[in-house]
């Protein structure tokens, strides 16, 4: 009974942090973006009419963020229920791998985006880059992993059913 406690308070801790995080990047959108864009266009009024592509594509690239997060909520939530070893499971990881990738290749068009505006004009946009490379490193690690533990856990489901089987 002690070791179900620990691991529904592990749990909850866990689905704690996303929902934080999910919060975070909500205050960050309707807050910070904003705020960014309308001081960049007053600060570049040349560039002024890349504000609000600007803020599409921000939220544009939140959207697979947040149901990366719905999946390892619903991840968690499996766990909970005993089910970590379901076909829903590995459906949620597939959900994560492709969301991953999809941010990954959001930020690559992003950069490609930003370098063509920028290129010649004498902008500093190094930091960004970097900042967007980073964020790439970051989705691609994820995708890697989802990817690993979709394959081991649809190995061990394959293993399980082909036991139920025989037996």
């Amino acid at each position: 009974m002690e070791q179900k406690k620990r691991k529904r308070g592990s749990t909850t801790f866990l689905k704690v942090v996303i929902f934080l995080i999910g919060i975070a990047v909500l205050a960050v959108c309707i807050f910070v973006f904003p705020g960014v864009a309308s001081r960049d266009a007053a600060a570049h009024p040349e560039t002024a009419y890349l504000q609000f592509p600007f803020l599409v594509y921000a939220y544009v690239l939140c959207i697979p963020f947040y149901v990366v997060l719905y999946q390892a909520f619903k991840l968690i939530t499996f766990i909970d229920k005993y089910k970590a070893f379901s076909e829903l499971s590995v459906r949620s990881l597939r959900y994560i791998k492709h969301c991953a990738i999809t941010i990954s290749v959001l930020i690559i068009v992003g950069i490609i985006i930003s370098v063509a505006i920028f290129y010649g004009s004498g902008e500093d946009i190094t930091g960004i880059i970097m900042l967007a490379l980073i964020s790439i490193f970051a989705s691609s690690v994820i995708a890697t992993f989802a990817a690993v533990l979709q394959r081991l856990l649809q190995e061990a489901i394959d293993i399980k059913s082909e036991n139920d089987l025989t037996v």
